[in-house]
């Protein structure tokens, strides 16, 4: 039996001050902005951006094409998706069907969410073990699946 075997780690990633990174991780063709954490067991794919002072805990995994804002929070577990089957299962290799994410400032994802294509304007709160499905557009705390929104944030 043959294997091909491909190496993980930290690759063309592109950081900025005082950002902290626990191995083990897999971080490849990202920008990670200032005094960011990176937990341990954590993968961030290429053409993704993270915003300043922002924590991404263990296990948490970021795909292609998602922006998270500045001083953000993404729990233990966060699943980021960018495939939403849109032809009946995966686009393999059709990156055309794939869509973006886009987390504003000020937000905070518990632990365990899942999150499609979306965007998320500022100031929110997403409650461990919800399931994002449309956008979210008004400042507020959110939990369920689908999440919806629980109590609204001035």
């Amino acid at each position: 039996m043959s294997v091909n075997f491909i190496d993980s780690g930290i690759i063309n990633v592109q950081f900025g001050q005082g950002v902290k990174v626990v191995r083990p991780v897999n971080l490849y063709g990202c920008v990670i902005d200032d005094n960011c954490f990176i937990g341990p067991f954590v993968e961030i794919q290429k053409n993704v951006s993270i915003g300043a002072r922002t924590k991404i805990q263990s296990h948490a995994f970021i795909c292609e094409l998602v922006t998270i804002g500045n001083d953000c929070f993404i729990g233990h577990g966060v699943m980021f998706v960018n495939d939403t089957f849109s032809i009946g299962g995966p686009a393999k290799g059709k990156k055309e069907l794939w869509k973006e994410t886009r987390i504003g400032d000020n937000v905070s994802i518990g632990s365990n969410v899942t999150l499609l294509p979306v965007s998320i304007c500022d100031n929110v709160v997403i409650g461990a073990g919800a399931v994002v499905t449309k956008p979210i557009d008004q400042p507020g705390i959110y939990a369920g699946n689908p999440a919806r929104l629980i109590r609204a944030l001035d």
